[in-house]
């Protein structure tokens, strides 16, 4: 079985390995058609992924067919030769988070790609009721459905409502998710980033309603004059950047939200007499939940989110290793890159 391997920082290897294609009773076998690489794993090729150990095969934004279930699993539910999306985040089922329905953030979670062996391979064995299918829509578009479930998942938190003004800091791949759920909430979008390509992108794709360059000494006054006298009720950082994502505290308006999308290995610090003053609420967003993919994957098939102007690059499964570092140079200008296998 071909499968790309991580071995350390800036190593990828193309190898040929064993596969047991035994299964348990509650698993599905799928061969992987579609890699969708993100910034996870930009950052782990560069030996900045936090909660990371190699060597590693990564991939979780993956666009599969079920090629076998296991005796277990309800046919009614997933058949052999299903198009499916993977939910990568493989939890105990037994924590505290799990047993209040919230599997995203389990106690002992295993994300495909980060704590455990991905998808950059031919075949994967996994829990049948990770995978979330679709009778309409293709490999490419359902290896989508993870980036979408971050964005979705980070809206949701927030309650948005079509009242809000929301600025999204970051126009990168994250940023873009968040900046289409705002969208489908009606809420006035407002983003910031310090790459022109991406604000310009961001406006085609959504229409987005203000664009901000984010230059050197940018404040919450720039802001609030750019918004004509007011500022955000709803920021979302998606940077990963500890400077923005502090930053990020002085442009909410009095009983705001901040949701930290992103994340970086560190310390956040913030001045707690503004931050009370203002009776912000913080959120930090992780993962998604299973309801995302099936709310996502509807609104796909019903054509109200269109992913084709995501697509900016693409590679066959054995150029990978070869293409990999050229889509880390910004003037490659990548949006989101997609592995055919």
């Amino acid at each position: 079985m071909k499968t790309i391997i991580l071995n350390q920082p800036g190593e990828f290897q193309l190898i040929s390995r064993e596969f047991d294609d035994n299964l348990l009773d509650n698993e599905a076998l799928i061969k992987i058609h579609k890699i969708g690489i993100c910034g996870t794993d930009y950052h782990a090729y560069r030996g900045k992924q936090p909660f990371f150990s190699y060597p590693r095969v990564l991939g979780h934004e993956l666009g599969a067919e079920v090629i076998a279930l296991g005796r277990a699993v309800d046919t009614n539910e997933l058949s052999i030769g299903d198009k499916v999306s993977v939910e990568p985040y493989l939890n105990c089922g037994k924590c505290q988070a799990c047993l209040n329905s919230k599997q995203n953030c389990c106690e002992n979670i295993k994300v495909m790609g980060v704590h455990t062996d991905g998808g950059m391979t031919e075949y994967v064995k996994i829990p049948a009721h990770k995978l979330h299918r679709s009778k309409v829509l293709g490999y490419e578009q359902l290896a989508l459905v993870e980036t979408l479930g971050i964005g979705a998942h980070a809206v949701q938190r927030a309650s948005v409502s079509q009242n809000d003004i929301v600025l999204v800091i970051g126009a990168g791949p994250i940023g873009l998710s968040v900046i289409q759920f705002v969208k489908l909430h009606g809420a006035k979008i407002v983003v910031m980033d310090f790459n022109v390509q991406r604000l310009d992108f961001a406006k085609q794709l959504f229409d987005t309603d203000v664009s901000v360059l984010a230059k050197e000494g940018f404040t919450a006054d720039d802001l609030k004059a750019t918004l004509n006298g007011v500022l955000p009720t709803v920021v979302f950082d998606a940077t990963g950047n500890p400077q923005s994502m502090m930053k990020a505290f002085s442009y909410l308006a009095f009983g705001g939200k901040l949701v930290f999308v992103g994340l970086f290995q560190g310390d956040v610090t913030f001045f707690d007499p503004d931050f009370h003053r203002k009776e912000m609420t913080l959120f930090a967003s992780r993962n998604s939940l299973p309801a995302d993919f099936k709310m996502i994957i509807k609104n796909m098939e019903e054509g109200k989110i269109q992913t084709q102007a995501w697509l900016t690059h693409e590679a066959a499964f054995e150029e990978l290793p070869d293409v990999f570092e050229s889509w880390l140079d910004p003037s490659s200008r990548v949006i989101k890159a997609m592995v055919t296998v």
